[in-house]
């Protein structure tokens, strides 16, 4: 089973930390205060894999099989920060840094990111800590990958939530193979620069904060962008006082799914878990309407299935994770039995 010890990594996590709360970082006059969220005492581990690690922040029960938490595209564990004081306190909640992201371990040098390796990840973890199955909670990208995951492997998912996407994206033939050939190139272009190993550009907070709300299209709010900055940046080496983003830049040239839109209606049919969908009003759909509606509405033929439409942003559960949680735990509630 995975090791829940304090590691090396945890103390360098603690040293990094202590450095930012001497240097106010955290608690700078010009950060929005305006909001007070919740908090949820955590412990952090370390899950091992053949290329590293996979970091997490385990909530609750150390005893119990948790409610794993899987996060979106460069985002990290912490996007669930705001949402876990919200789930029930008996139940243990495992928030992850996918490879790349957070703390985990980057994937080895000259591999590129695909969609897959995130999906073959749970069985990993599932082999590591002996599940036979596993309750999933997911955003965005990874609530893709977890589609994909109990359509492949329905016995093996007992409970499936999927936050403001629900499944892989449709795309003209013509898109797919430009997308693949300009990936490819950016890919090369990334390695080139990565070995030089030269510090990223580095950035005081106010401009990380900004820089994260607007590269989300401000789908983070300003005073939630602090939870996912935690575990995506690193102190500079030749500014003090400034920090750079030090998830995988390989992640940029990620490569994605595929499939024609046959495939993602077969994986609907056969998803047989427990499965809730809360789609963000003002989050965007990816891909023509038609292609998620076909797939929903065969989901909706299933008793077991459940959708919410809800006001907010991309990432409504981390700016209003009460709002979330309300849904989220009452799905819980009429599935705990199972």
């Amino acid at each position: 089973m995975a090791t829940l010890k304090r590691t090396q990594l945890l103390c360098l996590v603690r040293s990094f930390s202590q450095q930012l709360r001497k240097n106010s970082f955290i608690s700078m006059a010009n950060e929005p205060k305006n909001v007070q969220y919740a908090t949820r005492d955590f412990e952090e581990i370390q899950v091992p894999v053949p290329w590293g690690h996979i970091a997490g922040k385990w909530y609750g029960p150390k005893h119990d099989r948790p409610l794993v938490g899987l996060h979106g595209w460069q985002d990290n564990a912490g996007t669930f920060d705001t949402l876990a004081p919200y789930l029930p306190r008996e139940r243990a909640f495992l928030a992850l840094d996918m490879p790349g992201h957070g703390l985990s371990s980057w994937l080895p040098e000259g591999i590129q990111y695909h969609s897959m390796d995130y999906v073959a990840l749970i069985n990993r973890l599932m082999e590591e800590f002996k599940w036979d199955t596993i309750s999933i909670l997911a955003h965005s990208m990874s609530a893709i990958n977890s589609f994909v995951y109990a359509a492949l492997f329905p016995a093996k998912v007992d409970l499936l939530i999927s936050l403001d996407v629900l499944k892989p994206l449709t795309r003209s033939p013509d898109k797919i193979i430009d997308n693949y050939s300009e990936r490819l190139q950016s890919a090369l272009k990334i390695e080139r620069r990565m070995r030089n190993k030269s510090e990223p550009p580095a950035y005081e907070w106010d401009q990380l904060v900004e820089r994260l709300h607007t590269g989300t299209s401000k789908s983070v709010d300003l005073e939630a962008c602090k939870f996912l900055l935690k575990r995506n940046i690193k102190p500079s080496t030749h500014e003090p006082h400034k920090y750079y983003f030090s998830r995988d830049s390989r992640l940029k040239a990620s490569l994605f799914y595929a499939f024609s839109q046959e495939v993602p209606v077969e994986m609907g049919r056969r998803i047989t878990c427990p499965h809730l969908f809360i789609k963000a009003l003002g989050g965007p759909i990816y891909e023509e309407r038609k292609y998620l509606e076909e797939v929903l509405a065969i989901l909706q033929q299933k008793p077991n299935f459940e959708y919410h439409a809800i006001e907010g942003t991309h990432h409504v559960h981390l700016n209003e994770p009460e709002k979330v949680a309300k849904i989220v735990n009452s799905f819980l509630e009429k599935w705990r039995s199972r």
